[in-house]
């Protein structure tokens, strides 16, 4: 596989997740660590159902403890922070804190073996924030004390998405279906935290059913295996910087399907984070076919 493939296969990891929030408000009340642990174990049942087509990807499994580590604290840990987050801080600004991992993501790859962070990366990551900044503009509001600790979960949940990112590179020798076994535990770990903290709510209509479903399948399923090839084969200072893309894309869904309304606002962002996606992917982009 290609490098520009590998990217655009991470690319459509970013594609998905934008549906992470119109979906998440389809599926109804299920609490956060119930809705994870059923969408993570849909994910799983769908990666193993391709296993059985592929009896040896079952192998891939079979990994070191540091992958085991770096995947299910990436996958976990990551939600588990997000999560407490939006539990104590207002969702706009826990938000804003949470998507400073693209930025992350491109200066933490300047540490990378044979990777070198140009000034069109950097200029195309902070061109990504400030459309960011501006999309959650008139969100904000007077904080207190009791947010502290939410504000400082989005700010850590950041760090620990953009780590597990970059050291995805690290361990290029680990397949891609090992992201399976991370799922699993994934789920099952969500699954103890929600019966600890939680009061199950199942889905209580078709429609929220489905978006459950789709959720597994997609944004919380085969969008982390496109992510581990873009970030093991790609480059992966552009997909950090057209990660900005996220929360925009996610905000046109929503004023799709009726749940927010167009802004000025919402229009200029579109353009800085547009920009400084093809800023940041000019060698990509540009790059003479052969």
């Amino acid at each position: 596989m290609t490098t520009r493939t590998a990217t655009l296969v991470g690319l459509t990891a970013i594609l998905m997740w934008s549906l992470l929030s119109v979906m998440t408000v389809a599926t109804g009340a299920i609490p956060a660590f119930q809705l994870a642990a059923m969408t993570f174990a849909i994910g799983t049942a769908v990666a193993f159902a391709s296993f059985l087509l592929r009896p040896s990807a079952f192998g891939a499994l079979k990994q070191p403890l540091v992958a085991w580590v770096v995947g299910v604290g990436g996958l976990f840990g990551y939600h588990a922070l997000y999560f407490l987050a939006l539990r104590f801080a207002p969702p706009a600004e826990a938000g804003l804190l949470n998507y400073l991992w693209p930025l992350l993501i491109v200066l933490f790859s300047s540490l990378l073996p044979g990777e070198r962070l140009a000034v069109h990366h950097i200029v195309g990551a902070l061109l990504g924030l400030a459309g960011t900044v501006l999309l959650f503009a008139g969100n904000t509001g007077a904080f207190t004390t009791e947010q502290i600790p939410g504000f400082a979960a989005a700010f850590v949940a950041a760090f620990v998405w953009a780590s597990y990112s970059v050291m995805s590179r690290r361990l290029k020798a680990v397949p891609t279906d090992a992201v399976a076994g991370f799922c699993l535990a994934t789920a099952v770990l969500a699954a103890l935290v929600h019966m600890m903290v939680e009061t199950t709510v199942w889905p209580a209509t078709p429609l929220q059913w489905l978006a459950v479903i789709a959720l597994g399948i997609g944004p919380v399923g085969a969008a982390f295996f496109a992510w581990d090839i873009g970030m093991k084969r790609g480059d992966i200072r552009v997909l950090g910087a057209a990660s900005y893309a996220t929360p925009l894309l996610s905000t046109a869904f929503l004023i799709l399907a009726g749940f927010a309304k167009p802004s000025a606002n919402i229009a200029i962002a579109a353009i800085l984070i547009a920009g400084g996606g093809l800023i940041a992917a000019k060698d990509m982009v540009l790059r003479k076919r052969t």
